[in-house]
């Protein structure tokens, strides 16, 4: 059992839409990541994932409407749902998401990060 710290696992990597993987818990993956730009649209056909926004704004383009989370907020995408993160600035973001869920669903991307890295 280690604790963590965040200041600190966000200060070990800049690169963007590539998360890294922080803590496991009952077959879940507890994620960081660093988004800014456009992500690509997709879903996930057998998992939710939740979206946490540790600093910063993010935006999640859904079909139909806009979810806004400032930091402090979070949001859980249910599983079939196509979605879009959108950071216009650099956003901070912990994800919780099982173990089994890939990136961009399925969805051929360049940024798609197919080994996601324990930091």
């Amino acid at each position: 059992m280690n604790k963590v710290n965040l200041s600190e696992k966000f200060n070990l990597f800049d690169e963007y839409w590539s998360p890294k993987i922080v803590g496991e818990l009952n077959g879940q993956y507890v994620k960081l990541a660093k988004f800014k730009g456009e992500f690509t649209w997709h879903s996930h056909e057998n998992e939710d994932e939740m979206f946490l926004v540790v600093k910063g704004t993010l935006r999640i383009e859904l079909r139909d409407s806009t979810i806004t989370l400032k930091q402090g907020e979070f949001c859980v995408i249910p599983k079939g749902v196509e979605h879009k993160p959108v950071a216009d600035e650099e956003a901070h973001i912990m994800l919780f998401e099982p173990k089994s869920t890939e990136q961009t669903g399925g969805v051929e991307s360049e940024l798609l990060v197919e080994n996601q890295p324990w930091i």
